[in-house]
C-alpha cells in the first residue's frame, strides 16, 4: 500500500453526530446556567456567553467537517505509517515500524453505529490512530503493519 488512503465517506456522518451530541450537551450545559442565574442569583451575563459560545463551536465544527474531511489522510510504506491531517493547522505523523510494538482495533458506539473502526498504533512512547475505517479495512491494517514490524524484528536477529 505505497500510496495515500482517505477514510470513508461515512466517517462524515460520525462527526456530524458528534458535533450533535456536543450541541446537546452545551445547550444542557445552558439550561443549568439560566437555573443557577434564576434560584442562586449568578452574574446574569454569563447567560449571555454560554448559548452564543456553544452555538458558534458547533457551527464551526459542522463547517469544517468536509475542510477535516479533505485532509486526513494514511499510509502505510515498509519503513513506516504516515497520518496526515490539517491544511493550516497541518500534521503529520511517521511511525517507524521498527518502534510499533502493538496494533489494536477498536470502535465506540458511534464508530459501531456506523459500521467504522479505529486502528491504533501504539509505540513505548505514543499511540496514534487511524479513526474511521472499513472493518475488512482495519483488520488489512492491523495484519500488514504487525507482519511489517515482525519482518523488521526478523532482520534485527
Amino acid at each position: 500500500m505505497e500510496n495515500w488512503q482517505q477514510l470513508p465517506v461515512k466517517i462524515k456522518q460520525v462527526w456530524r453526530l458528534e458535533v450533535g451530541i456536543s450541541l446537546v450537551v452545551g445547550l444542557i450545559l445552558a439550561a443549568g446556567m439560566f437555573f443557577a442565574v434564576y434560584f442562586w442569583h449568578w452574574a446574569q451575563w454569563l447567560n449571555y456567553i454560554i448559548v452564543p459560545l456553544t452555538l458558534l463551536d458547533c457551527g464551526i465544527e459542522s463547517a469544517l467537517i468536509p475542510y477535516r474531511y479533505r485532509f486526513w489522510r494514511y499510509q502505510i510504506t515498509a519503513s513506516d505509517v504516515e497520518i496526515e491531517a490539517g491544511f493550516f493547522w497541518h500534521k503529520q505523523v511517521a511511525i517507524p515500524i521498527s518502534r510499533i510494538q502493538n496494533v489494536t482495533l477498536e470502535a465506540g458506539p458511534l464508530l459501531q453505529l456506523f459500521g467504522l473502526q479505529k486502528v491504533k498504533v501504539e509505540t513505548a512512547a505514543a499511540a496514534h490512530e487511524i479513526s474511521g475505517v472499513l472493518p475488512k479495512q482495519a483488520e488489512l491494517l492491523k495484519k500488514q503493519i504487525m507482519e511489517l514490524a515482525q519482518e523488521g524484528e526478523d532482520n534485527d536477529s
